[in-house]
């Protein structure tokens, strides 16, 4: 069984990484994740085993709170917003009190520099002259800093104590040195060591807590955007539904409707549940499922979505899928578990998070006893200390990947590319060869008229209309599309005086006193009707991947009715795109050879896999894999399942069926081949965008650290102030965050 819980208390990556070793430790748990941006807990586990209590006491013991998800008709969504918009109210708040403190501090603290400037200082609080009221007046405005920022002493010591250190561990060691050092001055100042006012460190603390508190605000609302695209899915449902129930129609809480229920939705409103058409016709946009901008014409026996919008008619539909059946439900549900998911990538981050804040425990130690020794002062040494613990934080490590898989899935579910998890986006960028099935995908999946050839003369209307009368009675799909081919021209039928179906041959039928032959070259070889004048155009439509169908009336050879399975418009364009990209094209078919090539010539694709039975695409697969190439898969049917498995990568186009979309990695809600190399640009980008976030993250503490021990001073340059490093620390998480954020600019292929 795989659950997901809330985790309460984790403020850095170092603390992600102890949630997920204590739930790991836990007898029964197969795999534990831990996402810091998400501040979520995803636990596969034996039910037998364990329990939500096992759970909670281990995440207990190592010193922060398991919430499990409450299981409500209610909106959820609205819940975890207003939970977040509390958090950054709360935040901003925090801040603002601390800053209302920490600025006059930082003022007086500089008071014998601002002295020159001119700035006034009242006598009273100058240094030199009222050294203890100087020293009052700083701890005076220091606490209620400290007192406003309680939670960093409160987790921060607690983590020591439970030995699992974090960043709040080291904010609060590092103010807590300051603030008890410059205690120990104002008590020697108050017994006439007037120098030790030199000593005075209080606003290196207060200033550090405010920092901190303005970098933890950015960070929130940062975050808050990153999960944008989900909190949009999640408002599209409307809250109402018009049913009809007794012979009246009545408004129901959405939850309220059932399966089977007629409902009734006007122009301008939104499809509250999926179903199917009854009654009406009108056109719907289904732009938040599909990314799709044009409306979609919908009549009695087609399928509607809910969330999707009525544009222009009144309809009636049967509720087929309510509640989290819901297309658009299984759509959150799927973008949540991607958002929510891990990439191979970020294991770097969580492997050094994990002995980060001990190392550099060590490290400001090591550092503060070298220059101790070296003859600087407790001052000098402390300074470093505090500098060292206070610019090490490792909370951009742990938003560096998982806020940007956030924004890369966000932005592909906006787009109609759903993206099952961070694996599967990593993976996607190094596709090097993409396999397309042929029916469906390349092309339309409907076989259609394509060419209407006279060979007695005889009018091409003329011919279609006696084609689409006596194929009227017919199943066969190739009959369909002839007399799809017939309605769409607006030909009216004629009349059927006999009909009979040639198993493997075509039709027999007789209309108007005429005999009606319509089928494939067997039919017409056991009539003995001679096939010489047509001989030549059959072979080209043959050639062109069409399929050629005699019409013989009377016993003589009348015309030809080429059918099918079109090329959809944009199967070329995107084909060409991803032989741009530096990625090979196949196609596979179960179709012959000749078939096959022509509509690869069509597309452009050069390599083809034709008569491949169902059961065999997935070792096709396998071969190319074997070659050495990261291989993806695209398909819709049933039959494509265990290729989309079988490749790195499985690709389903939206119109397929449930078990190809089950089966696949990235779920395209358009049978629109463009979204295939768009799925591979916003892979690329968002692991782009992860490299640079590491890089960044990582890159500011290995400069960091040096330069915050000293460094830069024994090569003669300046000593860092730990209300710089503060700032820089508070600028590294918010700089990651802006840099994912870029990713909701993406464009499409």
């Amino acid at each position: 069984m795989e659950k997901t819980y809330k985790i309460n208390g984790m403020t850095c990556a170092a603390c992600a990484a102890r949630v997920e070793k204590a739930a790991a430790k836990v007898a029964g748990v197969q795999k534990a994740s831990v996402n810091f941006a998400t501040e979520k807990l995803t636990v596969a586990f034996d039910e037998g085993t364990v329990t939500t209590g096992i759970l909670k006491s281990a995440i207990a013991q190592a010193g922060y709170t398991l919430i499990e998800p409450r299981v409500t008709k209610g909106n959820i969504v609205d819940e975890d917003k207003l939970r977040k918009q509390k958090q950054i109210r709360t935040l901003w708040i925090k801040f603002a009190i601390s800053a209302a403190f920490s600025i006059p501090l930082l003022y007086f603290a500089m008071g014998p520099m601002a002295e020159w400037w001119n700035v006034p200082i009242p006598e009273m609080f100058m240094p030199m002259m009222h050294p203890l009221n100087y020293a009052i007046l700083q701890l005076s405005l220091t606490l209620p800093v400290v007192a406003v920022g309680y939670k960093f002493y409160v987790d921060g010591f607690r983590a020591i104590v439970k030995r699992s250190p974090n960043m709040d561990s080291l904010i609060a060691i590092g103010t807590t040195s300051a603030i008890g050092y410059s205690i120990y001055s104002l008590i020697a100042i108050a017994t006439g060591n007037h120098m030790a006012v030199e000593h005075l460190y209080f606003e290196t603390a207060g200033v550090i807590i405010t920092l901190i508190l303005l970098g933890k605000s950015l960070e929130a609302v940062s975050k808050g955007k990153t999960g944008e695209a989900i909190k949009k899915l999640m408002g599209l449902q409307p809250k109402t539904a018009t049913v009809t129930r007794d012979g009246r129609e009545i408004d129901l809480p959405i939850d309220e409707v059932v399966i089977g229920d007629i409902l009734l939705v006007k122009p301008g409103e939104k499809i509250p549940v999926d179903g199917v058409v009854t009654e009406g016709a009108t056109s719907i946009d289904e732009s938040m499922l599909t990314g799709e901008s044009m409306p979609i014409d919908k009549k009695e026996g087609d399928k509607v979505y809910a969330a999707s919008i009525n544009k222009n008619g009144l309809i009636r539909f049967r509720a087929a899928k309510v509640g989290a059946d819901t297309a658009l439900a299984q759509i959150i549900k799927l973008v949540e578990d991607a958002q929510g998911s891990k990439a191979p990538i970020a294991k770097i981050a969580d492997v050094v998070s994990g002995y980060f804040v001990p190392i550099v425990f060590g490290i400001a130690l090591v550092a503060f006893l070298a220059w101790l020794i070296g003859g600087h002062d407790v001052v000098f040494s402390l300074t470093i200390f505090i500098s060292v613990l206070v610019i090490a934080c490792p909370c951009a490590l742990g938003l560096a990947t998982p806020t940007a898989i956030m924004v890369g899935t966000g932005v592909g579910a906006k787009n109609g590319i759903l993206i099952k998890g961070g694996e599967a986006l990593e993976t996607t960028h190094k596709i090097r060869t993409i396999v397309f099935d042929k029916t469906g995908t390349i092309t339309e999946g409907k076989p259609e008229v394509t060419d209407v050839v006279s060979i007695d003369g005889s009018e091409d209307d003329w011919l279609l209309r006696v084609a689409a009368s006596a194929e009227k009675g017919s199943e066969h799909p190739l009959g369909e599309a002839i007399v799809k081919a017939a309605q769409k021209a607006n030909l009216e039928f004629l009349k059927l005086d006999d009909f009979q179906a040639l198993t493997g041959f075509g039709i027999y039928a007789a209309i108007e006193n005429q005999e009606i032959l319509l089928g494939n070259k067997k039919l017409m070889d056991s009539h003995n009707i001679s096939l010489m004048s047509a001989e030549a155009q059959s072979d080209t439509l043959a050639g062109e991947g069409k399929t050629p169908m005699y019409l013989a009336v009377d016993g003589a050879l009348a015309g030809i009715i080429a059918v099918a399975d079109v090329v959809k418009a944009n199967s070329r364009e995107a084909i060409l795109a991803l032989q741009k990209m530096g990625v090979e094209v196949a196609m596979i078919t179960g179709d012959n050879k000749r078939t096959a090539e022509a509509i690869a010539r069509q597309v452009g694709i050069t390599r083809v896999l034709s008569e491949v039975l169902p059961e065999d695409k997935a070792a096709e697969i396998k071969k190319l894999q074997a070659e050495g190439k990261k291989v993806a898969m695209v398909g819709d049917g049933i039959n494509d399942a265990p290729a989309l498995v079988q490749a790195d990568i499985g690709i389903a186009i939206g119109s397929g069926t449930d078990v190809a979309i089950e089966s696949a990695d990235i779920v395209l809600m358009r049978s629109d081949l463009m979204d295939v190399p768009t799925a591979l640009k916003l892979s690329k980008q968002t692991i782009r965008n992860i490299k640079q976030n590491l890089f960044w993250a990582f890159g500011y503490n290995v400069a960091g650290i040096p330069i915050a021990a000293g460094i830069l001073y024994l090569m003669g340059g300046p000593l860092l102030n730990p209300i710089l490093a503060a700032a820089a620390m508070s600028f590294s998480s918010v700089s990651v965050l802006l840099n994912a954020l870029r990713l909701r600019f993406f464009k499409k292929a």
